[in-house]
């Protein structure tokens, strides 16, 4: 699991390998990860929105933009932390993501916060 903390919001990752929804032989390579979003501050604080950098082996970058996360934009007050799971497919065996939300504070004031560099792999996962 790696984590990172941004302004008093803590981004924590933990990745695992899909087997079942992998096809090698198809180069397809599936992974799930869980994303848990804690925040350490003392204001309530919201995720608009996400980007992600997915590169795969060969240095190919897939960029996602999009509001929210797996249909949700949660609202997260201090002390509480929101969890969702994912996935990606890579067509290669490993690679990497990272990226950012965009989150609002009850000002107003927008903020970025740091999605830490995590490994898809799924040698690195036993």
């Amino acid at each position: 699991m790696v984590s990172e903390l941004t302004d008093g919001v803590r981004v924590s990752v933990e990745c695992f390998y899909l087997e079942d929804q992998s096809a090698p032989e198809e180069s397809r390579w599936a992974y799930a990860y869980r994303v848990t979003i804690a925040n350490e501050s003392d204001r309530t604080v919201q995720l608009l929105r996400r980007h992600w950098l997915i590169t795969n082996e060969l240095a190919e970058v897939t960029e996602v933009h999009g509001e929210g996360v797996v249909g949700e934009q949660p609202v997260i007050e201090p002390g509480e932390a929101h969890t969702y799971t994912s996935g990606a497919v890579l067509k290669t065996e490993t690679g990497t993501m990272e990226g950012a939300y965009e989150m609002i504070d009850p000002g107003g004031a927008r903020f970025r916060v740091s999605i830490p560099r995590f490994a898809l792999g799924r040698r690195l996962l036993h």
